[in-house]
């Protein structure tokens, strides 16, 4: 009878990573559990474990298709500014997986796919910094990418937990990231500039 209802669903994974994204996007990453997954996707309690081995295994699967998608919306993005406004637009679109992502303790950081996916997104975030100019980047660019993570990530975060409400206004949060990134990476004043 599992077989019958795998093969009802066509492609079981792609089922099962689904559910787990509306469970997680419902409850958090924390509630997640490889029962509920299974009712959820109409399954045997046992079909996740067959996938995923376990709830690690799944939460891998999660945050390495995460990074893909991640990578690949930032690789689309012009330059810095816009690098950002991916990130966020990304987090809002994929509120599940950046739970997931950025919550090391929830994967197996040593998973080859995992690893793959998360050095492509680092390597386009990268591409954004080293893009800049010497004024813009200052002395470190190590230091101007963690400033640039910091700032979309922060926005990112704020907006998925209501915390940008108010504040935002009902503006579109890509139109509203872009302003606020403006006063990050700008070009030093001269003197007697005003």
């Amino acid at each position: 009878m599992t077989t019958e209802r795998a093969y009802h669903h066509g492609d079981l994974r792609r089922a099962l990573l689904t559910a787990a994204l509306d469970a997680i996007a419902q409850e958090g990453p924390d509630a997640l559990s490889l029962r509920d997954l299974a009712r959820r996707a109409g399954v045997s309690h046992a079909a996740p474990a067959h996938h995923f081995k376990d709830r690690t295994g799944l939460l891998t699967a999660v945050a390495a298709e995460g990074y893909a998608l991640f990578a690949d919306a930032l690789a689309e993005a012009p330059d810095l500014q816009e690098r950002g406004v991916a990130y966020v637009r990304f987090a809002a679109r994929h509120p599940a997986h950046f739970q997931v992502m950025f919550r090391p303790e929830l994967h197996r950081t040593d998973d080859t796919a995992l690893l793959t996916a998360k050095a492509r997104a680092t390597d386009e975030l990268r591409a954004g910094v080293d893009d800049l100019t010497d004024a813009a980047r200052g002395e470190d660019a190590r230091l101007a990418g963690i400033a640039a993570w910091s700032l979309a990530h922060g926005f990112a975060t704020l907006l998925l937990t209501g915390n940008l409400d108010g504040p935002a206004d009902g503006k579109d949060p890509a139109e509203l990231f872009r302003s606020v990134a403006g006063f990050l990476f700008r070009p030093p004043r001269t003197p007697g500039s005003s």
